[in-house]
């Protein structure tokens, strides 16, 4: 099984001739004025079998790189509350998944499991498997009770993706702030990464949105991240497209 790292959120997992993607963003949400990192189209970084969403926020759901890049027929596969967004959206093929449910993706296999969103909406994380491998994506958790029911069912992992930025968002506009962070700390990501006796974590959903004070990344992530974890597992810090294997 192979991993690559996609901007953002995104990743990229292949196995034998099979590859799906994960949140693949390539247009970058209005509000947040510019990414702080590369972004590109999702054909650069290969072809895919089948897109998995955790959720239907415009920093991990993009319909039309989805659409540019591997046409609407593709296989969607994302939270059932968002079916009909995503069928609005000009894609012919959504799958409406949740917690507990599981697909075959050629090599793949794909489970639907536990992930809290930030800010109250539906969002479900996936759990790869290769049948010798296993892997976890939980887009842009916060800290939830789930971690142990998670890596019950489907660990351990050889590899966890993990937010780390613990962004505080602020949009009076929609609802009061709470100075609160909507995603994991590093400390609680580290934290999470041990109950799912992950071998190896890959951090995700940082760098690219930093626009106080509309969405403010947790200051130091990398270095918090590190005296967290300590020697407990091997942190794969990856860039744009950086391939690891597990």
């Amino acid at each position: 099984m192979e991993l690559q790292k996609l901007p953002w959120a995104g990743i990229r997992v292949t196995a034998g001739a099979t590859s799906v993607v994960i949140d693949p963003l390539y247009h970058f949400p209005e509000r947040y004025a510019k990414s702080h990192e590369p972004l590109f189209p999702l054909n650069e970084y290969g072809p895919a079998d089948a897109v998995l969403i955790t959720h239907e926020h415009a920093d991990h759901f993009d319909p039309r790189a989805i659409i540019d890049a591997y046409g609407a027929d593709i296989p969607v596969y994302l939270p059932q509350e968002s079916v009909l967004l995503a069928e609005n959206s000009g894609l012919n093929r959504v799958i409406g998944a949740s917690v507990g449910d599981a697909f075959q993706i050629g090599a793949l296999s794909a489970a639907a499991t536990y992930s809290v969103d930030g800010v109250g909406d539906v969002q479900i994380a996936w759990a790869l498997s290769d049948s010798e491998h296993r892997l976890l994506h939980c887009g842009d958790t916060l800290w939830h009770g789930y971690w142990w029911k998670i890596a019950a069912a489907h660990g351990p992992f050889d590899a966890v993706c993990l937010p780390v930025n613990g962004a505080v968002l602020e949009r009076p506009d929609r609802q009061p702030p709470s100075g609160m962070p909507i995603t994991l700390l590093p400390e609680q990501t580290a934290a999470a990464a041990r109950v799912l006796g992950a071998k190896r974590l890959v951090p995700i959903h940082h760098t690219a949105i930093h626009h106080p004070p509309v969405y403010l990344q947790t200051p130091d992530w990398q270095n918090r991240l590190r005296a967290a974890v300590g020697d407990t597992m091997d942190i794969a810090f990856l860039n744009t497209k950086e391939t690891i294997t597990l």
